[in-house]
């Protein structure tokens, strides 16, 4: 494999390990499109707009420290940790046609609270041999193969925290400051790709992952024990070397997404940014297998998009999953914009898997644009009540720019809060340019112990506790820290933390708790 394809492929990873999933229609691309109209009209057509450079999606130019940040409200003092949220913010961009938003290197934005104060706030780029280069700085140790400035995803992790991409990066480790300390391979048991969405069992002390890169012929399912360290990998055969950007979790199963979106090794031998393509020829299914390892059983369902996994859970002989998807295909840059663009925005749906009469049933259970989907994170891989998930204007904006049906610029900005066993909604919505980002739950004082009944009394504590996320203020030009009740969703927020600049819409994040 020559340098130039394995680059291309490292790069095509990169836009995988995106906030959806990416893949690339096999139409003309938006150049060969703006002739051929022009020929047909003679009239001009005017260059297209870069959304993924622009507006809430601007990157920051500089790495930021404050202290003792202003709040409007009241921080409640039982939030002690640090919420953090990863994203692309390129460093350098050299040439903004040929950029894609998903290959920008990853910055942290983090606020630090404590006894009802927000101490700090600062953003750091990841510091990968790259990024280290650009800023004229040292990069101690070797280069791992496949390097890259993990853009999609940061976690805590027995005691550590770790910023991740999938198919190919390793995890970079962060302080306490957002200083990056290196590269993490639990303890050298990683050989291979890793994801940027794990599933952390909290009861069993496990962390698993779904890893998948370009000339796999197969994914892989490996399990982190309480040591810290791979203990199990389990391989999936699958054809096409498909993305599989997220998977699902329950008590007993491993639930994995084999999607239309395929990798083209033509496509990267020839350059191409994202190596990726809708592939019609390539089924859509669903597989699930024993959480310990064994034969997996596959599903046919209908071909769509398939984004981010809120949670699962094993129901009976079934397991149900709720998630969100996008109806297909779903495009990604060469159509002019520098980012993915799509047919239709995703919704929130829920599948149950029947293991017994072999099918699957879905359902949509909320049809607003809506992603980012999360759940009180104790619950992963068992029964839940409550998910939040997040609404942006922009967003849609800015990935609806295919075939001239650009979105209504009405698009509002909100967080939502779904009661899954009454099937109701609660929407604390945000101003026009007040670009509403991803979501976490934090638990207050009580945490709900996970039982086979949301009904009984251990599971209605389960909201007990607030939502926090980052929500750009129009008349400030920056972002605040929004915190809310979740118990009261709809009512003033609790607390905003006013931040010295902007944090452009980006990817993932979690709240880190002190020890």
């Amino acid at each position: 494999m020559t340098d130039r394809t394995r680059r291309n492929i490292v790069r095509g990873a990169a836009v995988a390990a995106a906030g959806g999933v990416i893949g690339l229609h096999g139409g003309p691309p938006f150049g060969a499109q703006a002739a051929a109209a022009t020929t047909a009209t003679a009239t001009p057509i005017p260059e297209p707009t870069r959304p993924f450079l622009e507006g809430p999606f601007a990157p920051v130019a500089d790495e930021l420290t404050a202290f003792d940040l202003p709040v409007t409200g009241r921080i409640p003092r039982e939030l002690n940790g640090r919420y953090l949220r990863n994203g692309p913010n390129p460093l350098g961009l050299e040439d903004p046609v040929a950029h894609h938003w998903m290959l920008g290197e990853g910055m942290v934005h983090g606020v630090r609270l404590r006894n009802g104060r927000a101490e700090w706030y600062r953003n750091r780029w990841i510091r990968s041999a790259a990024v280290a280069r650009k800023l004229g700085e040292p990069y101690d140790g070797p280069v791992p193969e496949g390097d890259f400035a993990t853009n999609t995803h940061v976690i805590p992790y027995k005691g550590r925290v770790l910023a991740m991409q999938e198919s190919g990066a390793l995890p970079y480790e962060l302080d306490d400051e957002l200083n990056t300390i290196g590269t993490h391979d639990f303890g050298g048991t990683l050989s291979g790709a890793f994801t940027a969405h794990t599933k952390f069992d909290a009861r069993a002390d496990e962390l698993h992952a779904i890893a998948y890169y370009p000339t796999w012929d197969h994914v892989r399912h490996l399990v982190v024990d309480r040591t810290g360290r791979v203990v199990r990998t389990t391989r999936i055969p699958v054809a096409d070397s498909p993305m599989m950007h997220d998977f699902a979790l329950t008590e007993k199963h491993v639930v994995v997404f084999d999607m239309p979106v395929t990798f083209d090794p033509v496509a990267a031998g020839a350059g191409a940014p994202v190596p990726y393509v809708w592939n019609d020829r390539h089924p859509a299914r669903v597989g699930v297998m024993p959480r310990a390892g064994g034969r997996i059983r596959w599903f046919e369902v209908p071909s769509l998009f398939y984004s981010h996994t809120l949670n699962a859970y094993d129901e009976g002989s079934s397991v149900v999953v709720d998630l969100t998807t996008m109806p297909a295909p779903f495009f990604t840059a060469g159509r002019g914009s520098g980012g993915p663009t799509a047919l239709g925005t995703p919704s929130l749906d829920r599948w149950t898997i029947d293991l017994a009469h072999g099918r699957v049933r879905t359902r949509r259970l909320d049809d607003r644009p809506q992603e980012f989907p999360r759940v009180n994170e104790v619950l992963v891989s068992r029964r839940h009540r409550y998910a939040y998930s997040a609404t942006a204007g922009a967003m849609w904006q800015a990935y609806l720019t295919v075939d001239g049906v650009p979105p209504d610029r009405a698009f509002s900005n909100a967080l939502i809060k779904h009661d899954l066993l009454r099937g109701t909604t609660e929407v604390h919505r945000f101003p026009r340019n007040a670009a509403a980002g991803e979501a976490v739950f934090v638990p207050s004082r009580t945490e709900p112990r996970a039982t086979e009944d949301t009904r009984t009394e251990d599971t209605r504590a389960e909201d007990d506790g607030y939502a926090l996320a980052y929500v750009h203020n129009p008349e400030r030009g920056a972002a605040d820290l929004v915190i809310l009740a979740a118990q009261d969703f709809t009512g003033e927020p609790v607390a905003r933390i006013h931040l010295p600049g902007r944090v452009p819409l980006g990817f993932h994040g979690s709240w880190v708790p002190d020890a």
